[in-house]
């Protein structure tokens, strides 16, 4: 998170409207047991992951989570046009309905508490189309698109409803079982960690350290927040960041976890591995661990792999080991099953897929 992510090796994005529910015609077929494609996708040192399942089949599929009684996923894809728009199923991956209208482009979905809305955000005030993707001349950088607002819509594509409206990128929305809702803005100048109700009321700041803060997850009691940042002491590093920022850009380096209250205090480094990128975070549903992916083996490639560390930042260890990306990862809420992003087993040599495992402790 941000969330919107093409790594360098890798194809994974994310961006939002919604207004008409449209149900895929055909769901997709999964590779039949015993075939090649069937065994690649796990590995004997991935201990953690049985029965891992391919959910999807093509085009870039990201940032999958669950609803809160574990039923269903919503998730982001560019299967039906050029940029991502939302899409929910069943965690079989039977069900794929489209809730996004096709507008503009949609990032970071989310189920309410109760199951009968979406979160997400959307370019989709700032134009129909696509918002142009970053050349290079700036190295490699995501876009931090002004036009991003975040919205709630009911699960079948009605009542689409406008929860943010300032000047400025707002997305990665995720919410608590009590309803708040924590995202990342640029309201203020700097890439900062906020809350607010479901109404779009009573918005908070929580973070304030110049630099990157944002991909935030509630803890399922709500009392802790997970989120990836980097803090650079002024100076020019420091510096161009804020020059890219207000040309709505950021490079996606050095990147660490960091734990807080959910009122902003109580501020924990997790991770420090110089050099390379921590991101998407999540708890373990006891609130003692925390699941992210890394490219910490090798800084400057875009092999990612998925870890699990205690709070404290302790006890590290690898989950996946697939020469492909791996990212994304989200517990069920009973613990039981991870889902995930990844590369693996792509047919194309630009897809990027949602798988579900069964989770081993």
């Amino acid at each position: 998170m941000s969330r919107q992510v093409s790594l360098p090796v890798i194809v994974v994005t994310a961006a939002v409207a919604g207004s008409s529910l449209a149900l895929l015609a055909s769901p997709a077929q999964a590779p039949k047991s015993g075939t090649p494609a069937a065994q690649s996708l796990s590995h004997p040192e991935e201990r953690h992951l049985k029965n891992v399942k391919q959910l999807t089949f093509g085009a870039e599929n990201a940032e999958a989570y669950f609803s809160f009684d574990g039923t269903r996923l919503t998730f982001q894809s560019t299967k039906d046009k050029g940029c991502d728009q939302i899409y929910s199923m069943k965690i079989d991956g039977t069900d794929i309905r489209r809730v996004s209208n096709g507008d503009g482009r949609t990032t970071c979905s989310f189920y309410t508490p109760d199951g009968k809305s979406i979160v997400y955000a959307s370019t989709h005030l700032g134009g129909k189309e696509c918002p142009p993707v970053p050349g290079r001349e700036n190295g490699y950088v995501w876009p931090v698109y002004a036009s991003y607002d975040i919205f709630k819509i009911n699960v079948d594509g009605t009542g689409l409803t406008r929860l943010t409206n300032t000047p400025g990128y707002d997305a990665e929305a995720t919410i608590a079982k009590d309803g708040k809702v924590v995202f990342t803005s640029v309201r203020d100048g700097d890439m900062e960690i906020y809350t607010m109700n479901l109404d779009g009321s009573d918005v908070r700041r929580l973070t304030r350290q110049p630099g990157p803060d944002g991909g935030p997850f509630f803890s399922a009691d709500g009392s802790k927040i997970v989120f990836r940042g980097r803090h650079p002491q002024p100076g020019q590093e420091l510096d161009d960041y804020f020059a890219l920022l207000k040309k709505e850009l950021w490079k996606p380096a050095g990147l660490d976890v960091f734990v807080m209250n959910r009122d902003g205090s109580g501020l924990t480094q997790v991770t420090k591995n110089i050099g390379g990128a921590n991101w998407a975070p999540f708890f373990s549903p006891d609130g003692k661990k925390i699941i992210f992916a890394s490219n910490m083996k090798d800084p400057r490639g875009g092999n990612f792999d998925l870890y699990l560390v205690n709070v404290d930042g302790t006890g590290l260890e690898q989950v996946t080991v697939d020469p492909a990306f791996d990212g994304f990862p989200m517990f069920s809420p009973d613990g039981k099953k991870l889902v995930f992003a990844s590369n693996r087993n792509d047919k194309n040599g630009t897809d990027t897929n949602l798988f579900i495992a069964d989770w081993v402790w």
